[in-house]
């Protein structure tokens, strides 16, 4: 009995893994064999854009910092005390011309007119003493009839020395004068203070700056322009010999304040007289008029003196160009072009003008054409692809 137990411990799992393996064989005996079907690998998906050829106002863009038209140092023509100094005569104040902005002590100026003035009297008195004195001497000498008198006995010299020193005490009475005043230091035109070097009780030196004036009427921006770009702007240059030409075109001026982006409009009114060697571009000087007049817009700022500021200044008006982004063109000047089949074909295009973000082209494209703008890493002639929903007209 123990034996058979054992025979059947076995035996039984020996028969079930059996038809285990039966079965197994039996399953993959009967499968199907599976389809087999090509691999597709779909055309690439890229962006294109159609072609449509337009006019354009170009712009060129330069940057550069504002500066004053007209600066000046305050100078006195006569020295002396500084006795009043005006409110408007202290960094970043504002004066308009003509206005006292500073008086040196008079007293001096006085007593020297009071001088030249005597010194005229006495001019005068001589001249009349000497004349009189040339009329008895010629009353005389005609009584002893002896002719015509000579100009000694008539006193003509003295007579001219007495008036040359009555012309010269009237000098020194106008010279007195005019120091006098030019006790008053007045502004010669309106602006703004930039700094100052005196204050009340100071002695000053005729000659010696005491300030340091800026007009506003008008700003100036240097805006240097590269070679490259001149053809694209009408600039107003100076020849030797030739009237004076027409203003320039005009420019905005941006710049950014207290967290604001704020916009001026000012014209290009001259070039300067050189290139720069060193970098051979050309500065065109860009002028704003009033510079620290309010605008419309409350809050935005003067164009103060030292703000730096992007300009755009009004190009030439071209006709027949397509504009396109930069990342269009491959290599200088190729670009590839996508047909009716949705095939992918390189075309050489005729660049007018490479901006920072786009380039202007003017042959190669007709209208209608499809250019790819998708960044393709190898393309080839011929490849099929397939155009973005977005993209088709």
């Amino acid at each position: 009995m123990q034996i058979l137990r054992r025979i059947l411990m076995i035996a039984l799992p020996l028969a079930v893994l059996g038809l285990g393996v039966f079965a197994t064989v039996a399953m993959i005996e009967a499968r199907a064999e599976p389809e087999t079907k090509p691999v597709e690998i779909p055309p690439l998906l890229v962006r294109v854009i159609t072609v449509e050829p337009e006019t354009l106002s170009l712009k060129v863009r330069a940057e550069g910092t504002v500066a004053p038209r007209t600066e000046s140092q305050l100078v006195p023509e006569v020295a002396g005390r500084v006795v009043e100094v005006s409110p408007s005569l202290a960094a970043g104040g504002f004066f308009e011309e003509g206005e006292a902005l500073l008086k040196i002590e008079a007293r001096e100026y006085d007593l020297a007119v009071i001088r030249a003035n005597a010194a005229i009297a006495q001019a005068k008195l001589r001249l009349a003493t000497e004349r009189q004195e040339a009329e008895v001497a010629r009353k005389e000498w005609r009584a002893l009839g002896q002719g015509e008198p000579n100009p000694l006995v008539v006193r003509e010299p003295q007579i001219a020395e007495a008036l040359a020193a009555l012309a010269s005490a009237e000098a020194a009475l106008a010279q007195a004068k005019f120091d006098l005043e030019r006790t008053v230091v007045r502004a010669p035109y309106a602006g703004r203070v930039r700094s100052k070097q005196v204050d009340v009780g100071q002695f000053v030196q005729r000659g010696a700056p005491v300030a340091t004036l800026y007009s506003v009427d008008l700003a100036e921006v240097k805006l240097p322009i590269p070679d490259a770009e001149l053809e694209f702007v009408n600039l107003p240059l100076a020849y030797r010999g030739a009237a004076e030409s027409a203003r320039g075109p005009a420019v905005t001026l941006t710049a950014r304040f207290a967290g604001r982006e704020h916009k001026w409009r000012g014209r290009i009114v001259r070039t300067e007289g050189e290139i720069d060697p060193a970098t051979r571009m050309v500065h065109a000087i860009a002028q704003v008029e009033d510079p620290y007049a309010p605008g419309r817009d409350a809050r935005r700022p003067p164009l103060a003196v030292g703000m730096f500021v992007e300009a755009e200044i009004d190009g030439r008006r071209v006709s027949n160009i397509v504009r396109l982004p930069r990342t269009a063109l491959r290599g200088d000047s190729r670009v590839l072009v996508v047909d009716s089949t949705n095939r992918l074909y390189y075309r050489e295009v005729d660049i007018f003008r490479l901006d920072r973000d786009r380039a202007l082209v003017r042959g190669g494209l007709e209208p209608g054409d499809r250019v790819c703008v998708s960044n393709i890493e190898a393309a080839v002639n011929g490849m099929k692809v397939r155009i973005s929903e977005s993209e088709r007209s």
